[in-house]
């Protein structure tokens, strides 16, 4: 009777111990669903809204379609993502490497057929491909596990272990051999006001194995209870790692979006920086032309005694030049795009070209920034030569929509700079740092209690009688500890380094808003420098053209040298490439200043919105 009592019991809370035993793809899914519950509260709390958020990569990704459709180059499966790695002996059975496609992707790979990406095309695929990018969203992840780890000491802790044992006694008159079975049942739980309950159930089972196997059944129920009076207690004080944690994943979140801020303002400039030497390929090759034409006809010219040889001379050197620049400008081209695959995840090898309408729309906006009219260096050229010299201040002319006043650039700045929320956030846990180390200093006073009922079997006791729990035989301890704030040396040099340490992030914050300030600073002035320079080099770009002009007809007419041409032609090139890269640096301004006064705003997709001034 005694054996199927225990194996009841043994059987009922093996039940539920099985019942609480998971797969590896079965606790990985429960982290997932609690760490994402975390991040969408905190998205909330830290964003006001919640955005799509997933660290799963699918396998469909950009990067191993041109690895696999373009037959590029690649060490092994492993390139190919996860779901290609081969299991290794004793791997968890599950599918974390049985990935599908998501059918997401924003561009479809042909062959050997080159993949042309427009600009919102490549914020897309950095988003998807890139491991940076990755790498931060599971800073956020991690973050939220790390939550749910310090939440959990805050939960009711169940616990169960099952035992048999067998034992053989020949060191006394008489040999003794028995078994003892046990079935160990525990109970944990951590208050926030510092208390800690523990309860403990065992069920014994001891078998004598004589002639009469006698057999015991042992029972026993042990609770105690730890409560702080001094140091360690308080909510404050207890949850403070809780409290931490919490914090962190909002920091994360932070952290993540001003990456995304960041990272598409880095896509942008990569591209329309490759954009400026691609139209640098065409400025050199149409320069190449114009002198390999200059060659020719100065050859002409000094077959029929018209020029002398030094000219065609002069005229095969600066040809030979322009080749020059046309293969260093394809060369770093090619190395630009290069670069920005990597930016983006893809590899570097692959056939990738960028879209060169994206520079045509900046041209064509461009185009609004100046008015010819309105040139100061035009309005100069109108009037007479006695007329007073008057110099125009810079920035009077067709200011662009970003160059707002520096006042309001500045206060939304210090309203909207993610990392300024930060540092703000961590003099407030550098104050509770403060608390933390202060109340290490008190003395140390705890109330304990320990109720105990019942007995516990072994094989020398395998004859008793049953064990029960009463109420009437129940032990009580009770104990008061006292450690007085004698020897303190540590705990007093650690609140003087927390009160250190709260000083540095008060500079650290002042110092982050003073290098907010530089940056908004710095951005209107280049945008009003490169708004200039836009104008200007326009301006350059009509005067070297008619300066080409006027000269080969000079040239026609024996009125100008060779070297007159040559240098029209360089100076219509050196124009051209100034106002393109004028054009390309005032759009790059316009989306770091966003970007430094926190008003980029970015999507889960990597798409931005940016702000209406």
């Amino acid at each position: 009777m005694k054996r199927l009592a225990f194996i009841l019991i043994c059987l009922f809370l093996a039940s539920i111990c099985v019942s609480g035993c998971k797969s590896p793809d079965q606790h990985s899914r429960k982290a997932d669903e609690r760490a994402y519950e975390i991040i969408r509260q905190k998205q909330i709390e830290a964003m006001g809204k919640v955005e799509a958020f997933t660290i799963e990569r699918p396998s469909d990704l950009l990067r191993r379609r041109l690895l696999v459709d373009q037959r590029l180059i690649y060490k092994d499966q492993s390139s190919l993502g996860s779901d290609k790695l081969k299991p290794i002996d004793h791997w968890p059975v599950g599918n974390y490497l049985e990935k599908s496609p998501d059918g997401k992707s924003p561009k479809a790979v042909s062959g050997k057929e080159p993949v042309t990406l427009s600009l919102v095309e490549s914020l897309q695929v950095g988003a998807r491909n890139s491991s940076v990018y990755q790498d931060q969203k599971e800073n956020v992840f991690r973050a939220a596990l790390n939550l749910d780890l310090e939440e959990n000491n805050f939960r009711s802790i169940f616990g169960q272990r099952i035992k048999s044992l067998v034992q053989s006694d020949t060191t006394g008159e008489k040999a003794s051999s028995g078994t003892v079975s046990s079935s160990e049942s525990s109970f944990s739980k951590n208050f926030k006001n510092g208390a800690a309950l523990t309860a403990g159930l065992a069920v014994d089972l001891a078998n004598l194995l004589t002639s009469t196997r006698p057999s015991s059944l042992g029972l026993q129920l042990d609770t105690s209870i730890s409560i702080p009076l001094l140091r360690g207690s308080g909510r404050h004080i207890v949850t403070e790692p809780l409290t931490q944690a919490q914090r962190d994943v909002v920091y994360q979140i932070y952290t993540f979006e001003k990456f995304k801020r960041s990272f598409a303002v880095d896509i942008a400039s990569d591209y329309l920086s490759a954009l400026r030497k691609l139209d640098q390929i065409n400025n050199a090759e149409d320069n190449y032309r114009r002198l390999t034409y200059s060659v020719r006809r100065a050859r002409r010219m000094a077959d029929a005694g018209q020029l002398p040889e030094i000219q065609v001379d002069q005229a095969v050197q600066n040809q030979l030049r322009a080749r020059d620049r046309w293969v260093a400008a394809i060369q770093s081209y090619e190395s630009a795009v290069d670069s920005f695959k990597i930016l983006i995840g893809l590899p570097t090898d692959s056939l990738i070209e960028l879209d060169r309408a994206e520079l045509n729309i900046l041209a064509a906006d461009a185009e609004e920034l100046y008015s010819k009219d309105d040139n100061p260096v035009q309005q100069d050229e109108q009037s007479s030569a006695e007329a007073d010299i008057v110099l125009a201040p810079a920035g009077g002319v067709n200011p662009g929509p970003y160059e707002i006043d520096q006042k309001i650039a500045i206060s939304l700045a210090l309203k909207n700079r993610l990392d300024l929320r930060i540092a703000e956030g961590r003099i407030y846990d550098a104050q509770r740092d403060v608390v933390i180390t202060a109340d290490d200093l008190r003395g140390e006073l705890t109330l304990m209690g320990t109720a105990k009922s019942g007995n516990r079997r072994s094989v020398s006791s395998a004859g008793d009688d049953n064990a029960r729990l009463r109420a009437a035989k129940t032990e009580l301890f009770a104990l008061m500890t006292l450690d007085l704030p004698i020897e303190r040396t540590e705990e007093r040099n650690e609140y003087r380094n927390s009160l250190m340490g709260l000083e540095k992030k008060l500079r650290d914050k002042n110092l982050l808003e003073d290098e907010i300030k530089l940056q908004v600073r710095n951005d209107l002035r280049n945008l009003l420098k490169t708004r200039e320079s836009i104008q200007i080099q326009a301006k350059s770009v009509d005067v070297a053209q008619k300066r080409v002009d006027s000269t080969n007809l000079f040239l026609k007419a024996g009125r100008a040298q060779i070297r007159d041409v040559l240098e029209a032609q360089d100076s219509l090139l050196s124009a051209q490439n100034s106002l393109t890269s004028a054009v390309v640096s005032y759009r790059i301004t316009e989306l770091q200043l966003q970007r430094d006064m926190g008003v980029l705003n970015v999507g889960a997709n990597g798409l931005w919105q940016e702000f209406g001034p």
